[in-house]
């Protein structure tokens, strides 16, 4: 790895991990799906205006509409949408540790759909990553911080977002810019949550404050901007080593957490986070070793 890839890879953890902690704040003045729709829009022309009309990159063509707009659905619409509605019940930390089981998840549905196999230390790995998320959630769900509702939907966002991975590392995409395809997945995964939008919206339980603003515009630049082109450019490079990169998930996330709002870190969290990060390593490193051999 250069420095580059590094610099890359830690900045990608560091932006991706505050999304939790971001999301929390704008959720104390407005419904999940305002600030989700808000925040794609925001990011997804904001993209494409630099794509299209500054950069002057080409559109997608034929094919690839369909390529971008499932990919959309599944990093956007359900992998986002789901994760801002689980937010309501998780801690920041909480949330931004569940990014760091996807390594594991990318490995078991790329087993289950293109028959990898897998051996015994990937069901270690796996039994290790959950035995770290309930330590770590245990003290969470004592004291108010999380519910079994809002973990389980985290972890249905979370096997959306692995196979969306999944998906972009295995489709092709030929010359189409990173750019590109960033905007307007981020612009049509946001319409396609309109309608839920229309179903849930309650106009008495958003106030469009500082703590709305500054949720959403984080969202929409720092995280759906930036962390996502870092991200789509580690998974061009190799989808198996990018994934390393959201083992620093965790670690920062509960630092921002703990900074931000004041939540707790405890021998539990720390414990949790060892038992993540040993189970993900060790699947990740079986690969790497494979890949060599």
């Amino acid at each position: 790895m250069n420095w580059k890839y590094i610099a890359a890879g830690v900045f990608f953890a560091l932006l991706w991990s505050s999304a939790a902690t971001a999301t929390k704040i704008s959720l104390q003045s407005a419904q999940p799906f305002v600030i989700a729709v808000a925040r794609f829009f925001i990011g997804g022309i904001g993209m494409l205006v630099f794509a299209h009309l500054i950069w002057r990159k080409r559109l997608p063509q034929k094919k690839e509409w369909l390529s971008i707009t499932v990919y959309g659905l599944l990093n956007i619409s359900l992998y986002l949408g789901l994760y801002v509605v689980a937010m309501q019940e998780v801690s920041a930390g909480l949330g931004s540790m569940a990014v760091a089981v996807n390594p594991v998840l990318i490995s078991i549905l790329s087993a289950v759909l293109f028959d990898h196999k897998m051996g015994a230390k990937h069901w270690l790995s796996l039994l290790l990553c959950s035995a770290g998320v309930v330590v770590a959630a245990w003290p969470l769900l004592q004291n108010s911080f999380a519910t079994i509702n809002g973990i389980l939907i985290m972890l249905v966002s979370m096997l959306a977002y692995s196979a969306g991975a999944i998906y972009f590392a295995r489709t092709k995409w030929s010359n189409l810019h990173i750019l590109t395809i960033n905007g307007w997945q981020t612009l049509i995964g946001g319409v396609l949550l309109i309608p839920v939008l229309l179903l849930t919206y309650n106009s008495e339980l958003n106030r469009f404050d500082l703590n709305f603003y500054s949720g959403v515009l984080w969202l929409a630049i720092p995280v759906s901007i930036a962390a996502v082109q870092l991200w789509l450019w580690l998974l061009k490079r190799n989808a198996v080593t990018a994934s390393y990169w959201l083992f620093l998930c965790p670690v920062f996330g509960f630092i921002i957490a703990a900074i931000s709002l004041n939540e707790p870190i405890t021998l539990f969290t720390v414990a949790g986070v060892l038992l993540v990060t040993a189970g993900l390593y060790m699947v990740q490193k079986n690969i790497a070793v494979k890949k060599k051999n």
